[in-house]
């Protein structure tokens, strides 16, 4: 074909225009090194227990105002009817709700589906059961797995990693494939010495399931300890009430659950992937059995000790059974079977008798292992039964390994908890050496049983109120339980993470709290940051609820309501050195806002101001130091005026703690794990601890010179009495800064001003103790700047 050359530069002019637009865009664009380094992969987002595998990817997924939450796939019904709150929690942690959509999926949905066929991950028949995979583009969220729990658990994953970002809006893209080690990831609840109001039960069912532990076991009936005294004086409870006329005088009077109560339970179980294993514990630990029936008890019902001897004992006990095993949706129900120390070979009898009567009423068998007191020859017992191993005496997991029992690890002198007693974690388990040297697998003296044993399902933490005549609450015990609940979760569900150390790790179960839909139950973990001067402090506003911006808890906001102009006011207490306010905004944030500062509370000055804000997420807004005793937010335009000003929370600072994860040094440490680096980590919770004597030391190197003005010392009870505060410039020649005396004994916080001094190290030198052990800091602060001039002496 011929083309003619006027045709052919028509067909060219508009090519030439094209090529030279494009080169004179890429001679005004800025050169693009050819070395660039792409966009860094996504790591594993922080959440408890850790994911299983992660391959993160570029970018992220963006909830928003018009995200939805889809169902999809075959067992769409089934799914939406378990996971029905889930807008709620969503709503909790992020402020947005989703809506719940039927329809095919668009960008910016949550999708959720069951598949059956999903292929098993590396540990096969956990994953079938309990596992799930995560996967995020930057357009959705989609959590699938095998079954409706597991699905479940996977949106436990997304709450999270929701809770944990900056503006609660962002989730990293990548692929997660996540499952437990264990069957069973459990906890233990004595109810039967001491009554939990069934607000109480169904609050800790929804924080197991937040840390996807399964399986709570509640021991439904027991008694306090004979002591010097008769049985008649003994506290006992049974907790299950029923009207049947038979059994309708055996429910404790101080407390008892209902049918209604009861469903209650499962159903919150139900939708919280949590399986209830009721408990009657019996032939031991009985009386309350003996006091309805005194008949059935050893010298003439003057015992917790059923008497075997008397077929109507065994044939009352498989009543009991007979009457609330109907109530159970779970496959097992527990029989106890523990500490019993009267007729042993009877004790087989019943043991053997009561496990064959549980299954006849379509239940598994429990017991406690207590095989080795109670028999010189374990052949003959019921091998069909699952054993707590819950102390290595009665029946340790080497014995019940060889016997061939399957078995749960309960052992007592590591996972027992009694409420304030001098035994038995009477203050909490030890969570540092749980996370450090703890697993499923791991017992004491010698008895631990390979990882993954095939006998051993799990563990279990519990807590027993032997204390009965002891004046505690409910929630007295969950300040006991929750510091732990976390670390357990992570041992029982993927194990330990050595890329992670204990402070780091309780740091994110501190900002994860307790999770959603709790209505009794709160965070007692919510501990004032190094240099926070504002946690639980009093606050008000001119509209709603002041105090949710100061609790710690991260599933609170305070909301102003419509309008463009509120404020929201703390006070500090008394007259402190402020240099910051961090604000955490939900959704509906401030544009423009004011930070200000009052020492009477009427007259205000400015200190710090923000316009034009964009977004949610957190906020700091620095300034120079300055004395105040209230600090208040003053909003003058919302982001949008119908929904106001909302803040999860709003933190005051102090100023900087120079001592803050500085080289830490001391004359001596009780134990390695109470060193000195415990004092100036940020953790108010953990401590250094000197050798038993007076006259030990621990010093702080700020790096370089520093003109200093205030010491804070945070004692455990092991006190100072009298001491010096010192300052050097090399570490050898000290000066004194301020002299300490007549302190008494006890914890406390000594808030120490003085005339400003110089140095590099500062130390606090001891002189005398308050008590017979050592010293003991749990925080040692320093300051170049203090609100009062009244200083101590040198």
């Amino acid at each position: 074909m011929r083309v003619r050359p006027r045709l052919l530069l028509c067909l060219l002019a508009p090519m030439v225009s094209l090529l030279a637009l494009a080169l004179a865009l890429a001679l005004a664009a800025p050169a693009t090194p050819a070395s660039a380094a792409p966009d860094p992969v996504n790591a594993e987002p922080a959440v408890v227990p850790a994911l299983q595998k992660w391959q993160g990817r570029t970018g992220f997924f963006e909830l928003s105002r018009h995200s939805r939450i889809v169902f999809a796939g075959a067992h769409r019904d089934r799914l939406r009817d378990r996971l029905a709150t889930l807008p709620d929690e969503i709503e909790q942690v992020t402020g947005r709700r989703p809506a719940l959509s039927p329809r095919h999926p668009h960008s910016g949905d949550i999708v959720l589906s069951v598949d059956p066929t999903l292929p098993e991950a590396v540990d096969g028949a956990r994953f079938e059961e309990e596992g799930y995979t995560f996967t995020v583009t930057d357009e959705n969220v989609r959590i699938t797995a095998p079954t409706a729990k597991g699905v479940y658990y996977g949106t436990r994953t997304l709450l999270q990693i929701l809770l944990l970002d900056d503006g609660r809006d962002s989730v990293p893209v990548g692929t997660a494939v996540d499952w437990p080690n264990y069957k069973v990831r459990g906890f233990t609840l004595d109810v039967g010495r001491r009554f939990f109001t069934a607000d109480f039960i169904r609050d800790y069912i929804r924080l197991m399931g937040w840390f996807k532990l399964n399986e709570f076991q509640i021991h439904l009936n027991d008694n306090g300890f004979k002591g010097d005294g008769p049985w008649s004086e003994a506290q006992a409870g049974f907790r299950l009430k029923t009207d049947t006329p038979a059994l309708s005088g055996l429910a404790s009077k101080d407390g008892a659950y209902d049918r209604h109560d009861w469903n209650s339970f499962e159903d919150t179980a139900a939708a919280n992937g949590v399986t209830l294993v009721p408990e009657f514990d019996a032939p031991a630990h009985s009386l309350a059995f003996i006091r309805f029936k005194p008949s059935l008890g050893l010298d003439n019902g003057d015992s917790d000790h059923l008497d075997l001897s008397k077929p109507e004992t065994t044939a009352f006990m498989k009543s009991v059974f007979d009457e609330f095993t109907p109530w159970f949706r779970g496959p097992d129900v527990h029989f106890g079977a523990d500490e019993y120390r009267s007729d042993k070979p009877r004790y087989k009898s019943y043991f053997n008798e009561i496990a064959a009567h549980i299954r006849t009423l379509g239940k598994h068998p429990r017991a406690w292992g207590s095989l080795s007191l109670m028999t010189s020859d374990t052949e003959g017992f019921d091998r069909d039964v699952t054993l707590n191993s819950w102390n290595n005496s009665w029946y340790g997991p080497q014995a019940a390994k060889k016997d061939g029992y399957s078995f749960i690890n309960t052992n007592d002198a590591l996972l027992y908890i009694v409420p304030f007693a001098s035994y038995y974690h009477g203050h909490g388990l030890d969570g540092k050496y749980l996370y450090d040297n703890w697993e499923p697998n791991v017992f004491p003296d010698g008895q631990s049983v390979a990882p993954k044993d095939p006998r051993l399902l799990g563990a279990m933490s519990s807590v027993w109120n032997d204390l009965t005549k002891s004046n505690y609450t409910e929630l007295d015990v969950h300040e006991l339980v929750e510091p732990t609940f976390g670390v357990l979760a992570q041992k029982m569900w993927s194990g330990a993470d050595s890329d992670v150390p204990y402070s780091d790790f309780m740091s994110t179960v501190r900002k994860l709290g307790v999770g959603t839909g709790l209505t009794e139950v709160a965070t007692t973990l919510a501990t004032p940051a190094n240099s926070e001067l504002s946690a639980g402090k009093p606050a008000s506003a001119s509209a709603g609820t002041a105090d949710a911006a100061f609790d710690g808890v991260s599933t609170t906001k305070w909301q102003s309501g419509p309008g463009d102009h509120a404020w929201l006011r703390v006070d500090l207490g008394r007259p402190r050195t402020v240099t910051k306010a961090d604000l955490d905004w939900a959704p509906a944030h401030g544009r423009d806002y004011a930070i200000q500062v009052s020492g009477d509370g009427s007259t205000w000055t400015t200190v710090a101001r923000r316009t034009d804000r964009a977004s949610a997420g957190s906020d700091t807004l620095t300034f120079e130091p300055v004395t105040a005793r209230y600090v208040r937010l003053v909003g003058t335009e919302a982001a949008r005026k119908q929904d106001g000003f909302a803040l999860w929370s709003m933190r005051v600072f102090d100023a900087a703690d120079l001592a803050l994860h500085r080289p830490t040094t001391a004359s001596s440490s009780e134990v390695p794990g109470l060193g000195p680096e415990n004092a100036t980590d940020g953790d108010p919770v953990s401590r250094w601890a000197s050798a038993y004597r007076d006259g030990e030391w621990i010093q702080v190197d700020l790096g370089q010179a520093q003109t200093v003005r205030r010491v804070l010392l945070d004692w455990e009870t092991a006190s100072g009495k009298d001491y010096d505060i010192q300052v050097s410039d090399d570490g050898t020649n000290w000066k004194p800064a301020a002299a300490v005396r007549d302190k008494p004994a006890g914890a406390r916080v000594d808030d120490l001003t003085f005339a400003p001094v110089s140095g590099r190290y500062i130390r606090m030198q001891g002189i005398e103790r308050t008590s017979s052990f050592g010293y003991s800091l749990r925080r040692l602060e320093v300051r170049a700047a203090s609100p009062t001039t009244n200083p101590l002496p040198r």
